[in-house]
């Protein structure tokens, strides 16, 4: 099984679910506040990280932020709020989903079990994978790296995902919604601010012009594809 962080500052909710994921098998480590989570999350590796948004001493929003900055430890958010701003921004900061409060122990078991299967089908894939150029734009999806100008960009793990994924793609277009169900994995109807977020990030990040794209372009009033032969 796996090793699976836990961090909530309410006690039952903390114990019941660590409980709930002992009894599937999985070893579980739990942190009542921010800063301990970030430590434990640093020394322990866990596989999964289960992640409250409203904590002491460091709320769950920077915690997943200097995470994400240093690995791709997959990040389940855990929100009080019913507000898709909470998930927008929790989204934007790398985590791979979320789940409002109150929640049943059968969809937060079913959300584990489902982001565990993703990461291990990541570590298995072969490392000699697909090298996609276009122009002085390489992506090395096998190294999760990515090129231009001969210069490596630093990109977040879902920026390389979206960027990998339109590259492999050219000419195709994409709804935002299209985009989150086949990038991040899940469902989030009505939630496209974030894909509108990462395009925007690539895009500075990769010096390309919205008004006059090398790589992504948008499509209005539909989403966005990457544009065939470009160079």
């Amino acid at each position: 099984m796996a090793r699976v962080l836990v961090v909530d500052d309410e006690v039952n909710l903390l114990h019941s679910v660590a409980y709930s994921l002992r009894k599937e098998g999985h070893e579980v480590l739990t942190a009542a506040d921010g800063e301990e989570a970030l430590s434990k999350a640093r020394a322990e590796k866990p596989d999964l990280l289960v992640l409250d948004i409203m904590l002491p001493k460091m709320d769950g929003f920077e915690v997943c932020r200097r995470l994400r900055a240093e690995s791709t430890l997959p990040i389940l958010m855990l929100t009080a709020k019913d507000s898709e701003i909470d998930r927008v921004v929790g989204l934007e900061l790398g985590a791979d989903d979320y789940l409002t409060k109150p929640f049943s122990m059968r969809e937060l078991l079913a959300r584990v079990k489902a982001m565990l299967r993703r990461a291990s089908m990541v570590q298995a894939a072969p490392p000699a994978a697909e090298v996609l150029t276009a122009g002085e734009l390489v992506v090395d999806a096998g190294r999760r790296r990515v090129l231009c100008g001969g210069r490596e960009i630093a990109l977040k793990p879902k920026e390389f995902d979206l960027l990998a994924f339109l590259i492999a793609r050219p000419g195709r277009v994409f709804t935002r919604d299209a985009l989150l169900e086949q990038v991040w994995g899940y469902d989030y109807p009505g939630i496209t601010r974030t894909v509108d977020a990462h395009v925007r990030s690539l895009r500075e990040k990769l010096g390309d012009d919205a008004e006059s794209p090398r790589w992504i372009e948008t499509v209005r009033g539909v989403g966005y594809r990457f544009i065939e032969g470009t160079g």
